[in-house]
């Protein structure tokens, strides 16, 4: 992989992980609200908590990468 493309991968994985962790909080939020009936809370849980495997392994790509870009 070229220099460049090592360095617009790092950027885009903080990026996605911050993206997915907003995302995760949007879903958490909803889930709580009142009006949101019966299993679709429980869907919304269940979607955050995958966010946050996803940003899991993002995180673990963006290690092997050297970490965060600066």
């Amino acid at each position: 992989m070229a220099t460049d493309d090592i360095a617009k991968l790092k950027t885009l994985l903080g990026y996605w992980i911050e993206h997915n962790h907003e995302h995760g909080q949007e879903f958490r939020e909803w889930a709580d609200r009142a009006a949101v009936p019966g299993d679709i809370g429980k869907d919304l849980r269940q979607a955050a908590e995958e966010m946050d495997k996803a940003s899991q392994f993002l995180s673990e790509a963006q290690e092997k990468l050297g970490g965060r870009e600066a």
